[in-house]
């Protein structure tokens, strides 16, 4: 047989028509009791890691001036329980957009913070010194 004619003979497929067949983000329906439990998840951890923040601040439990980067820690961990449990931020390939927006709005946080320090530190270089202004008034 030849290639020509090898290729006018219809292609023998054999489609799989499951429950488990289905596109990237087209994802099966998943019933409430897991966005409940999930939530729920979210919420005990977020109440957890803010009584361990406010035991730790109130107390001398940790050497004090640790007490800092133990906060920062908890916030950090804050961060990823929302990011995880509520924005439902994670590593599959349908949340590319979603992490795409989160570093978009991180960045023009980023920007605008650092935008308004560069400016306030602009305008207190340039402010006539104290002393100065105290004359010209009458």
């Amino acid at each position: 047989m030849s290639d020509l004619e090898r290729d006018h003979q219809p292609l023998e497929v054999s489609w799989s028509h499951g429950e488990h067949d289905h596109s990237p983000g087209d994802e099966p329906a998943e019933d409430a009791g897991h966005w409940i439990r999930n939530a729920n998840f979210g919420l005990g951890f977020s109440v957890l890691l803010t009584a361990v923040a406010f035991a730790l601040a109130g107390s001398d439990i940790i050497y004090p001036p640790v007490v800092p980067v133990a906060l920062i820690v908890l916030a950090i961990a804050q961060m990823g329980v929302h990011l995880v449990f509520f924005l439902h931020i994670t590593t599959g390939p349908d949340n590319i957009n979603n992490v795409l927006a989160l570093v978009f709005g991180v960045m023009v946080v980023f920007l605008i913070v650092l935008g308004s320090i560069w400016i306030m530190d602009h305008l207190t270089q340039n402010m006539m010194p104290m002393e100065k202004m105290m004359q010209m008034q009458p």
